[in-house]
């Protein structure tokens, strides 16, 4: 949602008072400079905009909202002529806050996607579980025991190293290696 910026100061209608009369604006003080910069460099500063975005109503909420920016700084601004490279840092930096925050509900894809249900689906488990059975003994003897013993018996390496009276270099080669070819398996590759 973009801030509006005071009705007075864009208008070029000044109050006698410094501050506007406008009750979202009652804080901040009216510039006419302001007005008339707006009133003169809108049309270059919406193509600008436009060129940010797809939409000509988002361009103009992009400028709006660059605009609102611009105006808050307005007494900071010392080089009036920087202004409208002023102006376009600020339709940059707010159409990328913008595009940063945006949440993408819905894309188009080819397939449907599988439902989380099947995921839980107590059939699937158990083909998976057979099928990793099935890959791990495979393996030859030494790998399958420490794969085993590593992530079945839940051992660090130290703990298998020592059950099985290895060094623990020869467990994490051996688990390196077997680890390769379960990700080879063909059972398994259709699975994942």
């Amino acid at each position: 949602m973009t801030t509006p910026v005071c009705t007075s100061a864009s208008n070029g209608m000044t109050r006698p008072s410094r501050y506007s009369t406008h009750p979202t604006c009652s804080t901040h003080p009216t510039y006419p400079s302001f007005a008339s910069y707006v009133s003169a460099r809108q049309p270059a500063l919406l193509r600008t905009a436009r060129s940010l975005t797809a939409n000509p109503s988002d361009a103009e909420d992009l400028l709006q909202t660059a605009l609102t920016k611009t105006y808050v700084a307005w007494e900071r601004i010392e080089d009036r002529r920087a202004l409208d490279g002023y102006v376009r840092r600020a339709l940059l930096n707010t159409r990328t806050s913008q595009w940063r925050k945006r949440k993408v509900d819905e894309f188009v894809c080819d397939e449907l996607p599988e439902p989380a249900a099947a995921a839980d689906d107590p059939a699937e488990r158990q083909a998976l579980h057979d099928a990793m059975w099935r890959a791990i003994m495979k393996l030859p003897v030494r790998q399958r025991a420490m794969v085993v013993l590593r992530y079945y018996e839940d051992l660090s390496e130290v703990q298998t190293a020592e059950v099985l009276g290895v060094s623990v270099g020869t467990v994490k080669s051996a688990v390196s290696r077997a680890l390769g070819k379960l990700r080879e398996d063909p059972e398994l590759v259709l699975v994942r």
